[in-house]
């Protein structure tokens, strides 16, 4: 039980409709209203923590799906999406770009990302969307120090 509602985010995974979208939205809110004032320390723990929650209950839940990476599995966007917002100020404009990067880099998997998806359980599951998160975060810190 504890699998499913960590693995899907509180239910989020269950949409009918865009679930691991619709998690990666409400991690960007969560993002601006709570997270970003948490002191840099306790938000990169927060997201370790998410993601080993994650490596490990999304393991258990893929086990028992005939699916290789279930859709309703979306804790894995919340991490991905946390690594990427990792010390970006809370205006919309940039969480809203940090969020589009994200995901084209969680659906198009350029860079390798496959490679990523492919290990074992809940690695691959996590993994991918993690690295995905990291290279937003590069992307958009080179957007903030240039623009």
């Amino acid at each position: 039980m504890l699998s499913k509602i960590i693995s899907t985010f509180f239910g989020v995974g269950y949409l009918p409709q865009f679930p691991g979208t619709v998690a990666s939205a409400l991690t960007i809110v969560i993002y601006y209203f709570l997270l970003y004032r948490l002191n840099w320390i306790v938000f990169i723990f927060l997201t370790i923590s998410i993601f080993l929650l994650g490596v490990y209950f999304s393991n258990m839940l893929q086990k028992d799906s005939d699916e290789e990476d279930p859709s309703k599995i979306v804790i894995d966007e919340v991490s991905g999406q946390l690594a990427g917002v990792f010390l970006i100020p809370p205006k919309l404009i940039y969480l809203i770009l940090a969020f589009f990067i994200f995901r084209y880099l969680d659906i198009v998997k350029p860079f390798s990302l496959k490679k990523v998806e492919a290990l074992p359980g809940g690695w691959g599951v996590m993994g991918d969307d993690l690295v995905a998160g990291i290279i937003t975060g590069i992307i958009m810190h080179l957007i903030l120090i240039f623009v």
